[in-house]
């Protein structure tokens, strides 16, 4: 046996290696900033089956492994060596590809002329065509508007490009060049990958590689299954909340109950809020996939960072994901932000882990990740689109450590762009990119601080188009005493007369000096800040990441001239007022709006909206929360605090409207 697991660890590492060389080569031949400067990108070689087994570590995603690769593969069987698939249509990939954006290749890997694996590879476009630059707004409201679908079929057939599928893409990007770059740099990054992966059969034999592909995903399968045991056995209900759905200023609620039974774990998904008009919409085709399962993920790897990235970790995790939810597209549901509803999920995972296991989760992290383009028209009438930056959000603190500040790979691991690079590509310049001090929500363990940067255009044609913005209201949750994090925040010409803060961007046009500000927000803290040492807090305020005010209010620590005044820390410390023990801080707004709108009510609501036809629902649940909360109908309402203080009252109309709007089979 140890000679067995000496061989599976040398094959693993191996198969490892040649996606690794993969995803190098794309994005040493890649021309995008996607791609090149964010690397959202990712290369996989798979089995017979389409099952990952083999994964690169350096790829900044770590779960893209649990997908449906088995559907295109089996819309597209004649295949021979020299073939390449693509497609980007998350319906007729059944959820293969999340939007369209997300282009997918998959070559059938030949070797002495059988067919021994396959080898996959995606880049995210800068731009695949659409109502708007870069191919991505909450506001679309239909997958047609979205940009081009290409179903499962051939861009190389027999090593011969398919040019005119080549040039339909072309006609449908505002940047032909580089995305037709990005296609050739991943079809050329699969070619090297069989080559590479022949070199590897050659030396250990077809048998050994079989044997190996099968029991590298039986070891992932039986390591993630001893680390799952941990979580003991029991329903762990949890939910969380978009801000809204951008028509609409109601919030969307994603809720998970998680089952655990001996190392086995159940998501059941269908108490979840139906599906929405915009582009929020997750196109899973009711599977268990990535962005579903991705905080499992998240939390297997953190446990064992050495278990071998394949399919075999998903094996002891089963989805309930029903249609009508908005974790379940159906055609021809917009989707291209799909990723916003599953954030949401993330942190309700989240939540219910940490009912389960408290002592090995973090507190709630910022919860988003707002990539934003800006667009501008040049002197030929023509468009250019580049993307300023994925700006982060920071992480949740834990027992021991506070949050990573400015980062959050637990959601998404994309890389910063120089800003060199992009002042130099468009018409804007970056006047602030910075830590965004006091956005981690306070604790013995401070949560990490989200990012903050300023653009100003230099053009009148600037155009500015974000996706991500969540947290608007919802603020991360802070554990154990811990405190929440700062919410998401977009300042329109800050500082100016005609300052003004803005919700979430479907398109905003920028004059030349308009500037706009993106605050993220920070994670939730951990423990009582009261007990966070003073010194700590002191090395915090010097480094910028809290204010002096905040240091006082939220940490009771007094600081004057540089250094901490002990005895003023200690009378203040020693006369706050006891605060009630409590393991979640939701913040404010999710107290008052659950006082209203609990969970028993919300699952009501749900069931009776579901029994009504998909085309009725989005609507009467409009009519009945702008009912009980008429401010829900003002566009420009951000700030509903006062709206939702009178809860008794509200609660009766929330009741009013139900049984007025739905009533039940029987009451009708």
């Amino acid at each position: 046996m140890l000679l067995d697991a000496v061989e599976l660890e040398i094959v693993s590492r191996k198969l490892s290696a040649v996606t690794d060389e993969m995803y190098f080569a794309i994005q040493r031949a890649s021309r995008s900033a996607y791609v090149k400067e964010a690397a959202d990108f990712a290369t996989a070689i798979l089995d017979l089956d389409g099952n990952v087994f083999a994964y690169p570590p350096s790829a900044s995603f770590a779960f893209l492994v649990d997908c449906n690769f088995k559907t295109t593969i089996d819309a597209v069987p004649d295949v021979e060596p020299g073939d390449v698939i693509v497609t980007n249509d998350p319906y007729r990939s059944a959820g293969l590809a999340t939007h369209l954006p997300d282009v997918n290749l998959i070559r059938p890997l030949f070797y002495r002329g059988r067919l021994a694996a396959y080898a996959w590879s995606f880049v995210h476009c800068a731009d695949i065509g659409g109502a708007v630059p870069s191919s991505m707004s909450p506001a679309l409201t239909e997958i047609f508007q979205e940009g081009l679908r290409i179903p499962p079929m051939k861009l190389f057939r027999g090593g011969e490009q398919n040019d005119d599928l080549i040039e339909l893409i072309r006609m449908n990007s505002r940047v032909p060049d580089i995305t037709v770059a990005d296609l050739r740099a991943m079809a050329g990054a699969l070619a090297l990958g069989e080559a590479r992966l022949a070199e590897v059969i050659d030396q250990i034999g077809e048998d050994a590689f079989r044997r190996n592909v099968r029991d590298i995903q039986d070891y992932a399968e039986k390591r993630a299954r001893d680390i799952l045991r941990q979580i003991p056995d029991g329903d762990y209900d949890f939910w969380d909340y978009m801000d809204d759905d951008l028509v609409s200023r109601i919030p969307v609620r994603i809720r998970v109950r998680m089952s655990v039974r001996d190392g086995h774990v159940r998501l059941d998904l269908s108490g979840t809020d139906p599906q929405v008009k915009t582009s929020y919409n997750v196109p899973s085709a009711g599977r268990r996939m990535y962005w579903l399962t991705f905080r499992l993920t998240g939390f297997i790897t953190a446990q064992a960072p050495d278990i071998p990235k394949n399919a075999g970790i998903y094996r002891n995790i089963s989805v309930i994901n029903p249609p009508g939810t908005v974790l379940h597209a159906e055609f021809p549901d917009a989707v291209n932000l799909r990723a916003s509803a599953p954030y949401r999920l993330f942190d309700s995972v989240g939540g219910a882990l940490i009912k389960a296991v408290p002592d090995l989760m973090p507190a709630a992290t910022g919860g988003t990740m707002v990539p934003f383009a800006f667009a501008e028209t040049l002197d030929d009438g023509s468009r250019k689109v580049e993307v300023v930056q994925p700006l982060k959000a920071g992480m949740g603190a834990m027992r021991g450590r506070d949050g990573v500040d400015a980062r959050d790979n637990s959601l998404n691991n994309m890389r910063n762009h120089p800003l060199e690079t992009v002042e130099g590509h468009s018409a804007l310049v970056v006047t602030e990119y910075d830590i965004r001090p006091d956005s981690g929500g306070p604790g013995k363990w401070r949560g990490g601080a989200g990012q903050m940067i300023t653009i100003r255009s230099a053009t009148d044609s600037g155009v500015v188009v974000a996706r991500g913005m969540e947290r608007l209201r919802f603020p991360p949750f802070g554990i154990f005493g811990g405190c929440a994090g700062a919410t998401l925040g977009a300042i329109f010409n800050r500082g100016r007369p005609d300052e003004r803060m803005i919700a979430k961007i479907h398109e905003l046009h920028l004059a030349k000096g308009d500037t706009l500000t993106l605050l993220m927000p920070g994670g939730g803290g951990y423990g009582d800040p009261f007990k966070r040492d003073a010194g700590l807090v002191l090395d915090d305020v010097l480094d910028g990441f809290v204010t002096l005010q905040s240091a006082r209010d939220d940490y009771g620590v007094v600081i004057r001239g540089g250094v901490v005044d002990e005895a003023a820390t200690r009378a203040l410390r020693a006369h706050r007022p006891e605060k009630p023990a409590q393991i979640f801080d939701f913040g404010t707004f999710r107290n008052l709006w659950e006082a209203i709108f609990d969970d028993p009510s919300m699952l009501e609501l749900n069931r009776r909206l579901f029994s009504l036809r998909k085309a009725s629902r989005h609507a009467l649940r409009r009519k009945v929360f702008e009912r009980v909360v008429p401010e829900l109908a003002d566009p420009s309402a951000l700030d509903l605090t006062d709206a939702l203080a009178q809860t008794e009252l509200l609660r009766a109309r929330f009741a009013e409207a139900l049984e007025d709007l739905l009533p039940t089979q029987d009451a009708a």
